[in-house]
């Protein structure tokens, strides 16, 4: 049994980034994993999160017994117009910047972590900057296929760039390409062991047709207007060819429910609708043979590792347009389909109709999802955060 005091005491890992779970699970996934390796080894983890206040990650590191402090920070308000990023609001947020990067170096300095790990979201920056000033390894995590924001202003004070794709490799400056790793973006551990028959069970699922395909339709823990006013217009033919378990979001529910009630009793008896799903998730995810969802970091990562079929809805909004990349990096590989542009009933109609009709082209479309993913994504980062805490 080794006694030198470096490897008996406990490793200490500093992680910033969050906003949202796109940015604050990827980093959880990874203490956990860090946890149990290091656990393995006899030897404890001390973590330390900083973020903002009104995160997603503010509730979710107490939660799960992680120190967390806050930091000053700023939100850039993007627009294509470069005269409007100079907003008020913009100009008074960037000048909290500083006060930030003085509060995290203070905090760095304090608690000199073995490795920083930084996630994206805006709260990243002034953390990320700290651990440059007090000279310790910064480790980047970016979950889509291009840098964000943040990562784009941390990464000339990176140690290592771990990326979730191999088709980021390309589109990162040259200088950087050297410190990038393809590390995938990790995935909770629960997400890949549902069991089908659970979600029968816990849902009550006692009118679905076994024999026909299942869909789980989802917008996201809010659900999203376009998704689920598409698949309402489709419902009649959708049910015709599928059972449908449809997370709406908690709002939706009740003019979902309207749409649906007219229908032929056997139909609605394959349409299980629900604002929001729990612990339940992993097992409809299963369960479900197609899934049609928004094109997110997260869920592309979920999805591919499971190696489920999906018809991506992108959400146009989102930061760089980074939903749209997403799903046409995977669609271009016949890993899943995209709708781009105007999402009308019938496109969707043209694209889930053959899916659900011909059994091998899932299977071929499993594949090739199965391909692009990584389910193995978490243990990968914790690789490049202690080769990063080594030197």
């Amino acid at each position: 049994m080794t006694t030198d005091s470096a490897l008996q005491r406990s490793f200490r890992l500093l992680v910033t980034g969050g906003g949202t779970g796109g940015h604050t699970y990827p980093a959880l996934t990874a203490i956990r994993a860090m946890q149990a390796r290091l656990a393995a080894a006899d030897r404890s983890l001390e973590v330390l999160w900083i973020g903002t206040a009104d995160g997603l990650e503010a509730r979710v590191a107490p939660a799960e017994g992680i120190a967390f402090r806050t930091v000053a920070t700023g939100k850039i308000r993007r627009s294509a117009n470069p005269l409007k990023m100079l907003s008020a609001a913009n100009v008074k947020d960037m000048a909290r910047v500083p006060l930030g990067v003085a509060q995290a170096r203070s905090i760095v300095a304090e608690f000199q972590p073995d490795v920083v790990l930084a996630t994206g979201g805006y709260v990243a920056v002034p953390a990320g900057l700290a651990a440059r000033l007090c000279r310790r390894p910064l480790v980047l995590h970016e979950q889509t296929v291009r840098l964000g924001l943040a990562n784009r202003k941390l990464a000339g004070s990176a140690t290592r760039i771990a990326v979730s794709s191999d088709s980021s490799l390309p589109l990162l400056p040259a200088e950087l390409r050297r410190l990038a790793v393809v590390t995938g973006n990790p995935v909770r551990p629960e997400v890949l062991s549902g069991q089908a028959d659970k979600a029968v069970q816990a849902l009550n699922l006692a009118g679905f047709d076994r024999r026909l395909p299942t869909v789980y339709v989802t917008g996201g823990a809010q659900g999203a207007q376009q998704i689920n006013g598409v698949v309402r217009d489709v419902l009649p033919w959708l049910l015709g060819h599928a059972n449908v378990i449809h997370q709406c979001g908690p709002a939706n529910t009740e003019e979902l429910r309207a749409a649906a009630a007219g229908l032929d009793p056997v139909l609605v008896g394959r349409y299980h609708l629900t604002g929001f799903l729990g612990a339940e998730l992993p097992d409809v995810l299963a369960l479900a043979d197609l899934v049609i969802s928004r094109s997110g970091a997260g869920t592309v990562a979920e999805l591919t590792a499971l190696g489920k079929p999906a018809v991506f809805v992108p959400l146009a909004t989102s930061a760089g347009n980074e939903q749209a990349h997403n799903a046409r990096h995977l669609a271009d590989a016949g890993a899943a389909l995209a709708l781009l542009g105007e999402v009308t009933p019938q496109a969707l109609q043209n694209a889930v109709g053959p899916l659900l009709s011909d059994p091998a082209l899932r299977a071929a479309m499993v594949e090739r999802a199965r391909a692009y993913g990584r389910p193995d994504a978490a243990e990968r980062l914790v690789d490049v955060l202690l080769t990063a805490a080594a030197g």
